[in-house]
């Protein structure tokens, strides 16, 4: 029978050992912590970009500010489809992050919407690009919560019957400055950087590790990325699994 190769213990104590006796640590994540939670990524060979959209034009302008303005009701079907998952539980990713952050501060940056890193009891969490847990009008900007309105069709503002819109940052839209500025400063005075389940493609919270001032980081992927050869810790591995075992050895 296939046997899995097994992880590098020696790497993964020098790596705990590092994230015990660092001052301040953090983590940035993206698509892959969620994949195993059965929340699909967008730049793998089976993400949501490489799918033939059954729309007429590509998931990935679907996301975009100008596409929900002009065919509101297109991205709606689209969005409650795939990309809002109320059902999905937490990773191991998320739950050993959490765990992580129990031992000691541990700010997580995502550039996930689905809010698992919080049911998962992380805090804080910086959210780039949004979330799909909440909503507001854009008529008289009533906040909502993705409880309080129907999960199908163009959701209307029980207040006033305006379009709702996620507090999702689409393409063509600026990301919250407040999240960026906090996130920013969360890795710069970090001395252990974790990175993991991201391409490192996506800006700009690719561009966040270089604000690092001094320390070390980690990169926990499947895939080799853009950014490996900058970090000081590089694992191919499965996130949830090297995630888990490093919080042990902590």
């Amino acid at each position: 029978p296939f046997e899995e190769p097994m992880m590098d213990e020696a790497l993964l104590s020098k790596i705990a050992a590092e994230i015990k006796a660092a001052p301040r640590i953090a983590f940035l994540g993206g698509a892959g912590v969620s994949t195993a939670s059965g929340i699909p990524d967008f730049r793998s060979p089976e993400g949501l970009y490489r799918i033939k959209s059954e729309y007429g034009v590509s998931y990935e302008e679907m996301l975009s500010a100008s596409y929900f303005f002009s065919h509101t009701q297109d991205f709606y079907s689209f969005y409650w489809d795939k990309m809002v998952y109320p059902s999905a539980k937490p990773s191991l990713a998320h739950v050993s992050l959490a765990k992580i952050g129990k031992k000691k501060r541990l700010p997580i940056i995502t550039q996930n919407i689905d809010g698992l890193h919080q049911k998962a009891g992380s805090s804080p969490v910086y959210e780039l690009h949004g979330t799909t847990a909440s909503y507001h009008c854009l008529d008289c900007g009533k906040k909502l919560a993705l409880e309080q309105i129907p999960h199908h069709g163009v959701p209307r503002c029980p207040d006033c019957g305006g379009i709702v819109k996620p507090d999702v940052t689409l393409y063509g839209e600026m990301l919250d400055e407040d999240t960026l500025l906090s996130a920013g400063n969360e890795i710069a005075y970090c001395s252990f950087l974790i990175i993991g389940g991201t391409s490192m493609k996506v800006f700009p919270a690719a561009g966040l590790p270089d604000y690092m001032l001094s320390g070390k980081k980690l990169i926990i992927n499947l895939e080799p990325t853009p950014y490996d050869g900058r970090c000081d810790y590089v694992l191919h591995e499965d996130l949830g699994k090297a995630l888990s075992r490093i919080e042990e050895l902590l």
